[in-house]
């Protein structure tokens, strides 16, 4: 099979006559050449699962699954594909048909206009159905237009796309049901809103190992499907990516030989899946897809992978630097200095606060006003949930920090939380004028410790390896005190749910007429 190469390099670096450079010189004008050429994954570090991709004019926007947490879908910017900024949710409330967990976003550009097909559970039955949402400044978020799709027992991941002067939406179809699941796809009206005629297949899991997260794209005679195999979520997900063909969008289409064209390394990359890819102004395209890290990594989540898709000239999809998700990959233009992650801090000044700030927004409503140079935080909980309000952050790094201070105040418990779900996360703040530790698992509490404080007091809480925290504590930031041994290097693994990790940030709990009050947060990263 012959490959089509593509130059990673630019052309050789001229030098003037005369001038005259030892080999060291010249090794090391080489290794920074080569190293400039480079960008890391993940590209957009921390939780971001399902990402699509849309590229208006030569700038690039992602959006990802935010499933529990709230606002929901988060929303990123780009210029270079490699540096990517959050400009705020598509929605800041959920839409009035949806319950929860919203996955799988799709943007797409129509009429002017930008689209996001979505899925979410439906209020009123909780099954899992795909809606669509408009706007023209993707930065003032969406306006919802309903449910779209509602066949079966569920209809999932949406994807978009035009052929011959027709729009059709595509979905992963019967994956509830004891039957292979199925794309199935449908035509859609001109303006996108709207069904059109009867559904039809593309493809079919006749393998029975999973088939979902649906990419589809047209280079010469062929259509091309790359779909997401195997288990999605987890520490024992096997994610990877297969492809199939057609000379016909209706198909039939030919599963490769290959598949999968994707996968996990088998050393530091876990698994890896469900994408998109975008097409740059020089005809290059990447694909941004999720992948979850080894070991410690895995605590950060499904995190943004990008890596470059070509195809070979047996007229079969391939990545140019392999079928391996890896932390190193090509950059896509010249001229591109990578950015560092940035740590994190919030002095709750002007009128709100940071929009990097998330909620499991399905077990309280929450109430967080600023004022005054401090945010007051109370809420309602909902159903069973016994702990009360959060405001938490996605982390970027395994090895972080988290730490605010904590006002002494009656009848609430007020602190800081790693926070799984309400039946499993840690407590760390002020009770009754007492400095209380605590774990939650599987909504069992433990005290792990308490002892009178009164007063305010500022608490740390800093994470190793993504799974193990200690704690601290200081009344002046400058000298922190740590909590007895005992209680140090604390096994945090079991507070991810099946499919997220667990977010630092602020509690409230108790008397809803009592806001908990933070004068900071401060969230670093080593």
């Amino acid at each position: 099979m012959k490959l089509k190469l593509y130059p990673f390099l630019t052309g050789p670096r001229l030098y003037p006559i005369g001038l005259r450079l030892s080999p060291v010189i010249l090794f090391f004008s080489l290794s920074l050449h080569l190293s400039a050429q480079q960008f890391n994954n993940p590209v957009i570090p921390g939780d971001f699962a399902d990402p699509t991709v849309l590229r208006i004019g030569n700038r690039y926007y992602a959006c990802g699954t935010s499933s529990e947490w709230a606002p929901h879908y988060p929303v990123f910017e780009s210029e270079d594909l490699i540096n990517w900024n959050y400009i705020g949710p598509a929605f800041t409330t959920k839409p009035e048909w949806t319950k929860a967990s919203f996955w799988a976003p799709e943007l797409y550009m129509l009429n002017g206009n930008i689209y996001l097909y979505y899925t979410a559970r439906r209020a009123s039955d909780g099954v899992s159905y795909i809606g669509v949402a408009t706007t023209d400044d993707i930065r003032k978020g969406f306006r919802d237009h309903g449910c779209l799709i509602e066949l079966g027992t569920e209809a999932i991941d949406a994807f978009i796309f035009a052929d011959e002067g027709k729009l059709y939406i595509t979905w992963k179809a019967y994956g509830l049901d004891p039957r292979p699941i199925e794309l199935l796809c449908s035509e859609l009206s001109p303006d996108g809103l709207e069904l059109v005629g009867e559904p039809f297949t593309l493809l079919k899991d006749d393998e029975r190992i999973g088939m979902e997260g649906q990419y589809i794209y047209k280079r010469g005679d062929y259509y091309y499907i790359l779909y997401s195999i195997r288990g999605c979520c987890g520490a024992k997900s096997n994610y990877a990516v297969s492809v199939a063909r057609s000379k016909s969008f209706r198909g039939p289409y030919e599963k490769y030989e290959g598949n999968p064209v994707l996968q996990g390394d088998g050393k530091d990359v876990l698994s890896c899946g469900h994408g998109t890819a975008v097409e740059t102004p020089d005809g290059k395209m990447f694909y941004l897809f999720h992948a979850y890290l080894k070991e410690k990594g895995f605590y950060n989540g499904r995190q943004a992978f990008l890596k470059e898709l070509a195809v070979n000239d047996d007229d079969w999809p391939y990545f140019i630097t392999g079928k391996h998700a890896s932390f190193q990959e090509p950059m896509p233009f010249g001229n591109i200095t990578q950015k560092g992650i940035a740590d994190f801090e919030e002095r709750f000044e002007g009128d709100c606060f940071r929009p990097e700030w998330t909620w499991n927004f399905t077990f309280s409503d929450i109430r967080a006003t600023v004022k005054n140079k401090m945010l007051f935080l109370t809420g309602t909980p909902k159903t069973d949930n016994k702990y009360g309000t959060t405001l938490c952050l996605r982390t970027l790094k395994p090895d972080y920090e988290i730490s605010s201070e904590i006002k002494d105040l009656p009848h609430i418990f007020s602190g800081l939380t790693l926070y799984g779900d309400k039946d499993n996360l840690i407590l760390f703040g002020k009770e009754n004028g007492n400095i209380v530790l605590k774990r939650v698992q599987k909504g069992t509490e433990t005290v792990l410790y308490q002892k009178t404080e009164p007063g305010n007091i500022h608490l740390k809480i800093i994470v190793s390896d993504g799974c193990h925290a200690s704690f601290f504590l200081s009344t002046d930031r400058d000298y922190w005190l740590p909590l007895p041994a005992a209680v140090q290097n604390c096994d945090v693994s079991y507070l991810p749910p099946w499919d997220r990790v667990f977010r630092p940030g602020l509690i409230h709990i108790g008397d809803e007429s009592v806001p908990a009050e933070f004068t900071y947060c401060r969230l670093y990263y080593k």
